[in-house]
């Protein structure tokens, strides 16, 4: 059954509806939240380098997700504007959204990857809308706006009047590298559209955004050092089990081939295969087989256990550790140690020493 698309009504989008929240930067709540709407075999991967080594072991590699700390700047480089139908691009009309409006710049626009129904019937409900629409659609899905929620902290006490934002407050944006249909794209959903760094393919558009990311953080490098980079890769776990597949299926058959040619007393096999003649020469595959089928599952097991803390940590980030406090202090209360404690907390930092 196709699932349905809400779209909340002009009163809401004039502000009175649901707000989007503050989540954290981190490759397991953005794994989380990918996986919360619908698309499964994704990950998110932190990245300390950009050298082709560290690359070449996350493929295939579907985007790239640059944080950096915004600040009002013009940019010389002209959007793309031939791109409608092509390249999914939705402008940020949501605060605190943009973490999430990245991660789907990279899911939308990656034929590689199993979208599933929400964000399948997402994509073709807004085909054929501008890029201010788009970002709208994004703002009132309420599939999408919770699936971002879900990570805030619980937040029991609530300010009567928020401070608004002045000229001195910080504020960081997220935007996306993607390639789509032989060209490499900047998407930043503060830009009016796409901006194309190169014509690229699969196999090399990570050469070519690697330069990009590095004049950009270059070119911060003197007042600002924190910038954050993530990629977009396929489920490390998935990879994993395919590459152990593939190890057993090999090892398989070098085994029933040894086993061929010590039955017909060494006599060469007719197959047409990559392995090599003579039972020296198998042993010495099968040695480098299960050496490389050793490594993967030790691999696998610290995946697995990797995941498994994110799932922790996005579960304390989640809990709510108000009552807790508020039984703990009650108790202190109870037990007349409170007030000696806050006493001792008002005391001058001399009167301590």
């Amino acid at each position: 059954m196709t699932s349905q698309l809400h779209l909340r009504t002009p009163a809401e989008m004039a502000g009175q509806g649901e707000s989007w929240t503050t989540i954290e930067s981190d490759p397991g709540v953005f794994t989380e939240l990918i996986e919360n709407m619908g698309v499964q075999g994704v990950q998110m991967e932190e990245l300390y380098s950009l050298d082709r080594e560290t690359l070449s072991v996350l493929r295939p590699v579907y985007g790239l997700i640059f944080l950096f700390k915004w600040k009002q700047e013009k940019d010389p480089r002209p959007p793309e504007s031939d791109y409608h139908g092509k390249v999914f691009f939705a402008n940020q009309v949501i605060n605190n959204a943009c973490a999430t409006q990245a991660i789907l710049s990279v899911l939308l626009n990656c034929p590689h990857i199993e979208l599933g129904q929400q964000l399948t019937d997402f994509k073709s409900f807004t085909a054929d809308f501008p890029p201010d629409l788009k970002g709208l659609a994004i703002g009132n899905s309420e599939s999408i706006r919770q699936a971002h929620n879900s990570f805030s902290p619980p937040q029991p006490i609530v300010p009567d009047e928020a401070r608004s934002a002045d000229k001195d407050d910080e504020a960081y944006h997220f935007i996306s590298y993607v390639p789509v249909d032989g060209a490499l794209y900047e998407l930043d959903g503060l830009k009016p559209g796409p901006i194309k760094i190169a014509d690229c393919t699969e196999d090399d558009w990570l050469d070519k955004a690697v330069p990009a990311i590095t004049e950009r953080t270059e070119r911060y490098s003197k007042s600002e050092i924190r910038f954050n980079l993530m990629a977009v890769i396929k489920n490390r776990k998935d990879a994993y089990n395919e590459d152990m597949e593939a190890l057993q299926k090999l090892q398989d058959k070098i085994q029933l081939r040894m086993s061929e040619e010590a039955d017909s007393k060494g006599a060469s096999s007719m197959d047409t295969d990559d392995l090599p003649a003579g039972q020296d020469a198998l042993q010495q595959k099968l040695h480098h087989v299960q050496e490389e089928l050793s490594r993967v599952q030790q691999q696998l097991a610290q995946e697995i256990e990797k995941q498994q803390d994110w799932h922790n940590e996005n579960i304390r980030r989640k809990h709510n550790y108000i009552p807790f406090l508020f039984n703990f202090l009650k108790i202190l209360a109870d037990k007349k140690l409170l007030e000696p404690l806050i006493q001792k907390a008002r005391q001058p930092k001399e009167a301590l020493q």
